[in-house]
């Protein structure tokens, strides 16, 4: 594994738990250091000490959402890309008023291959110039 400790830090925010670990195993899988969480509480609870590269983010979370979470990740962890996926059409409301707060994300639909998720995440850690500019096996 090329690259430096801390650079392949992944935080996975998915209330669904079997999306939300089978995600983490193909992660693990492909020699990211992951966490998983069920909540956008236990999220903001676990960046306190743990900094992770790139957040993936349910948009539907319970209690606070997922674009309301990478807004206060952005505030509190500039450094960390998010990537937002969803399997909800609704999303789309809760985007514009995003939009129209000055905020832009894109959204990944559910379900998401495997290989379009690493190369997502493959890219961004190589747009921070980590060194990880290899596409994702």
């Amino acid at each position: 594994m090329s690259g430096r400790t801390g650079e392949r830090r992944i935080l996975i925010v998915e209330d669904e738990k079997v999306v939300a670990d089978t995600l983490g195993q193909i992660l693990t899988a492909h020699g990211y250091e992951i966490r998983v969480v069920y909540s956008a509480e236990d999220a903001v609870e676990i960046i306190s000490s743990w900094s992770p590269n790139v957040a993936i983010l349910d948009v539907m979370l319970p209690k606070m959402n997922g674009i309301e979470l990478a807004l206060a990740l952005r505030h509190s962890l500039p450094s960390c890309h998010t990537l937002l996926f969803s399997g909800q059409p609704s999303v789309e409301v809760l985007m514009q008023k995003a939009k129209d707060d000055g905020h832009h994300f894109d959204v990944m639909a559910k379900p998401v291959h495997p290989t379009v998720m690493l190369n997502a995440i493959s890219t961004l850690l190589c747009s921070e110039g980590s060194g990880h500019c290899n596409q994702a096996q």
